[in-house]
């Protein structure tokens, strides 16, 4: 195109943005007006909680940084426990005491039961299909149900308890070898493998560490999938663009889905010809989390007839609630122990004492090492891989005096509450001795009985897979611990920085780096 012929254009452009410009400016006016309008009226009718200043059309955003739970405890720390917010049209309300989180996910819990839509995670998880992000309701309920008896309860923990062992034995092999090589280790790619390994061989027959194989596929693009999910999109916070897609995400949502559903399909109808060619002794072998999803697929009694998307999207929110959060929180956890060396030294001699030198430690050994139990309640109090609970109120509510309206998203801070020094005593400071009395362990659980300590939330809606991720990380921890001390450093004593990084899980902001020195040899990890 030639220069003039653009700049013609350019002027024309320019000339019919112009018509419009001043009913642009009327509508924007009149926008502020009335919002400013309609939010005094709420406030002297309903009471809101206190809230900022907020500017025109994005509200509060102005406020948010790459690290949201940090963002919301210094407004929290101004303006107190409840706080409410717009970001862009968006009403919502910050949650940083534990009085008010019992109020919100105990005492009226039935307002609180819906989680909020974001356009991203929506489209990757297939709408309505999703048991994460379902509406409360009839399949909700049945999901829930499904996973503490069938998928995630006692009884299939137990059964799949050989390869969880199986793995974690791998994995210290892998570490006993780089040590012999004095070869530095990325804790977390090493941990989340060793996670993804246990979560696609229980959900699909399938290890994830193959890269030609479609375990290390699926695990790549639930990856890809998590971090499109994460992304901010305009169009949940600013209406008026929601249809634009100024962002592109589409084409990306569209590409990484199909990809997924193509894989996933492929893998759902090679377990189909397998079942129909099983032969009957081989009916009471151990199935995996996919087998009984197809079983109920196919199961024209079952009390919700479960779809194909219903059956992928579980799968993926399996991958992606139970492979990061586990490496999280053990690679926390050593991080810790390594800038505290009369912890780890503790811990080590609890595990020799328990368990001896001549064997591995094992998940029948836990609830006999409760140090090192309280040293995962505190990785997990002051690092919470899930640093927010998010929730959406389907009715008007009051709290502590205040209204809360209906469709207002809820963020119930677990960051800022594990360390509100009202409740935990120097809580800055890793002191996995909080949580030992004259008795051994105190009665504080992570599992959503003490709103102090929210790791898996709580209520109806807390996490499914808690006993599972526990199991893993207890087991895993303690193995590092006996068989390795962990340098870091060229001189191998130098101390973890601790700073966060942005994501939805509480990842590093940099990677551990160390090198594994063998402490035992005395037993076989082979």
């Amino acid at each position: 195109m030639s220069q003039p012929m653009f700049s013609l254009i350019f002027k024309v452009i320019m000339a019919e943005l112009s018509d419009y410009f001043w009913l642009l400016l009327i509508w924007l006016a009149s926008t502020i007006l009335f919002r400013v309008i309609f939010t005094k009226s709420c406030i002297k009718a309903r009471r809101l909680p206190p809230s900022p200043r907020a500017l025109p059309v994005i509200g509060h955003l102005y406020l948010l940084t790459k690290l949201p739970h940090q963002a919301f405890h210094k407004i929290s720390s101004r303006y107190g426990p409840l706080v409410y917010l717009l970001f862009g049209s968006k009403p919502c309300v910050l949650v940083s005491s534990p009085e008010m989180a019992r109020q919100c996910l105990k005492t009226h819990e039935t307002c609180f039961l819906n989680r909020p839509k974001r356009t991203n995670v929506d489209y990757i998880t297939y709408g309505s299909a999703d048991f994460v992000l379902a509406p409360y309701g009839p399949y909700w309920r049945f999901m829930k149900k499904l996973c503490m008896s069938e998928l995630l309860g006692g009884r299939i923990l137990h059964q799949h308890l050989p390869i969880r062992a199986e793995e974690v034995k791998l994995f210290l092999n892998s570490m006993m070898k780089k040590a012999d090589l004095r070869e530095k280790v990325n804790v977390g790619e090493e941990v989340a493998m060793l996670a993804n390994n246990i979560i696609t061989r229980m959900a699909l027959r399938r290890r994830c560490c193959d890269v030609e194989g479609e375990g290390h596929e699926l695990i790549e693009l639930v990856k890809e999938m998590a971090e499109l999910g994460g992304k901010f999109n305009l169009g949940d916070m600013l209406w008026f663009v929601k249809k634009l897609d100024l962002q592109g995400f589409g084409k990306r949502l569209e590409s990484v889905r199909s990809r997924y559903d193509t894989i996933m399909e492929r893998i759902m109808k090679e377990h189909e010809d397998a079942r129909r060619n099983k032969k009957k002794e081989e009916e009471e072998s151990v199935r995996d989390l996919l087998d009984i999803l197809l079983d109920i697929y196919a199961n024209e009694n079952s009390e919700i007839r479960l779809t194909r998307e219903n059956i992928k999207a579980f799968i993926m929110n399996i991958f992606g609630a139970g492979t990061d959060t586990s490496a999280y929180t053990i690679e926390w956890a050593l991080a810790e122990l390594i800038n505290h060396p009369d912890i780890m030294a503790k811990a080590r001699g609890e595990i020799d004492t328990v368990v001896g030198k001549n064997r591995l430690v094992e998940e029948s050994d836990i609830p006999n090492l409760p140090y090192v139990q309280s040293i995962i309640k505190e990785t997990m109090r002051i690092h919470p891989t899930g640093p927010l609970i998010v929730r959406q109120s389907t009715e008007d509510c009051n709290i502590d005096g205040y209204c809360i309206p209906a469709m207002t998203t809820v963020f119930v801070n677990v960051w800022a509450i594990g360390r509100d020094p009202n409740y935990w005593k120097n809580p800055l400071e890793f002191q996995p001795e909080r949580f030992l009395d004259k008795e051994g362990l105190s009665p504080l659980d992570l599992k959503g009985q003490n709103f102090e300590l929210l790791s898996f939330g709580a209520g109806r809606r807390s996490c499914p897979g808690a006993s599972l991720a526990l199991q893993i990380i207890h087991t895993t921890l303690a193995g590092m611990i006996q068989c390795f001390e962990w340098k870091v450093g060229e001189k191998g004593h130098e101390t973890v920085d601790m700073e966060e990084g942005p994501g939805m899980a509480l990842p590093r902001a940099h990677p551990l780096l160390c090198i594994p020195v063998a402490r035992l040899r005395s037993f076989s990890l082979a």
